[in-house]
């Protein structure tokens, strides 16, 4: 038989004589990798009758007690020995234990979101938050920040966290004072930029001097009265999902800021072509010192249908990048059970291949009472915007043949329409002029 040559649950390589893969953990005799998603979700946890998976790992992080090699208390989470050292493994089976951001979930009224390590990335570089408040009249408002660190930045799962931590508090601060969403969104973004970009000069050394400085993407999210404010920066992306997916159509909210985007943009490419394009994903927007110009993009709206926002990271979209193929993944009772959507959806990507971080927020938007009876009778709600209505021409033609079609439009068009166009790429100089060769006398 052959030996093996990569690990089977990361694909990493494995030389002939390892026992266990030294990215994942996972054992060469077929033991599943940990960390993707708490072992109890598929088996134990369905023989006790649970519905849910815990809001963290039962197996606490590692205590950094005593050297490398040095036993903790800590029970290992596959074996049940008392072998594990600080360096997060078990010297009796080998197993890499799971780490709080390995898997992490925050549910309040009105708000949810879970993150998820994946099948493949041996560290989870997303973070976000979710958190409740009311302005100063007295009105509720929730607040979601998801944040995704870029994989060649040098320490991204803490630039992700960074952002996440600088603009929750910038946006709760600004709210709380009754400072208009828009105008707390774009603060909100300017302070994760600023904190993202300090990282590059706090002192700590780069892990490897070639990696850029500490960077990520951004997209966050708040929902106060029925109304919607929206702003990022990169291709984490955000999503309205209404309820009733007959009478409205799901579509995105958010424009990357990806080569794919730009080649459409300036009509290089059609969308097709552009995003089977090995260079599609790359961005051109980022949190970060590296990034010349933050730009932030803000919209906002009013939905006039009951649903949820999805604020997700590629690691979930990825797998179902249309609108309306996500609202299929999405359950009926989302706006109810926003946990549990989101816990859904985390399941649906690492069943799809996990190949990416996963972090999903999820907000209940109940429209305002105004906006539901002007609504009232109505067949549809899309976004009549190219490249955002993620239904494809065929949901378009359908709305546009519907003679009560009324579309629900962001206040601010999202950057990269007809209405407010990506900034022109730059001109390529022309190459320089080559000199005629001199004219060689012939020989005597």
């Amino acid at each position: 038989m052959p030996q093996q040559t990569v690990c089977h649950s990361c694909a990493e390589p494995m030389d002939p004589e390892d026992v266990f893969c030294g990215s994942c953990g996972a054992g060469r005799d077929g033991r599943p990798a940990p960390g993707a998603m708490p072992a109890g979700w598929s088996a134990a946890r369905a023989a006790d009758g649970e519905d849910h998976p815990p809001t963290l790992p039962n197996t606490p992080a590692v205590p950094a007690q005593g050297g490398p090699g040095t036993p903790s208390a800590a029970a290992c989470a596959h074996c049940g020995l008392h072998q594990v050292t600080a360096d997060g493994y078990c010297e009796a089976c080998g197993g890499a234990q799971p780490r709080p951001r390995d898997h992490m979930e925050k549910a309040l009224a009105g708000v949810a979101g879970v993150s998820d390590r994946g099948v493949r990335h041996h560290r989870n570089e997303d973070s976000f938050t979710v958190a409740a408040t009311s302005l100063p009249g007295g009105e509720p408002v929730v607040v979601a920040v998801v944040c995704d660190g870029v994989s060649s930045s040098d320490r991204p799962d803490q630039a992700s966290e960074t952002a996440v931590d600088a603009a929750s508090e910038s946006l709760l601060s600004s709210l709380e004072a009754g400072t208009d969403p828009s105008a707390a969104m774009r603060r909100a973004i300017a302070d994760a930029a600023d904190a993202v970009a300090a990282l590059a000069t706090d002192g700590t050394r780069p892990s490897r001097p070639d990696v850029n400085a500490p960077a990520c993407t951004y997209v966050s999210a708040i929902a106060a009265g029925g109304r919607i404010t929206i702003g990022w920066v990169g291709d984490t992306r955000a999503y309205w999902i209404p309820d009733d997916r007959a009478a409205a159509v799901p579509f995105r909210l958010t424009q990357d800021d990806s080569w794919a985007a730009r080649m459409v943009e300036a009509g290089l490419m059609g969308e097709a072509e552009a995003y089977a394009d090995p260079r599609a994903h790359a961005i051109t927007g980022w949190l970060g010192a590296d990034a010349e110009e933050v730009v932030p993009h803000v919209i906002g709206f009013t939905p006039h249908y009951p649903g949820v926002l999805l604020v997700c990271t590629d690691g979930l979209w990825n797998y179902a990048e249309a609108a309306t193929d996500l609202a299929y993944q999405v359950r009926p009772d989302a706006r109810t059970e926003p946990l549990a959507a989101a816990q859904d959806l985390v399941r649906f990507a690492v069943a799809a291949g996990g190949h990416d971080n996963i972090t999903v927020a999820v907000l209940p938007i109940d429209p305002p009472p105004a906006a539901a009876e002007e609504e009232d009778g109505r067949t549809a709600t899309a976004l009549d915007l190219p490249l955002v209505t993620a239904g494809g021409p065929a949901a378009a033609g359908a709305a546009d043949d519907d003679e009560e079609y009324d579309p629900t439009l962001p206040d601010i068009p999202v950057i990269g329409s007809p209405a407010a166009p990506l900034p022109p790429l730059p001109a390529v100089p022309p190459p320089p002029a080559v000199p005629p060769r001199p004219t060689v006398p012939p020989a005597r």
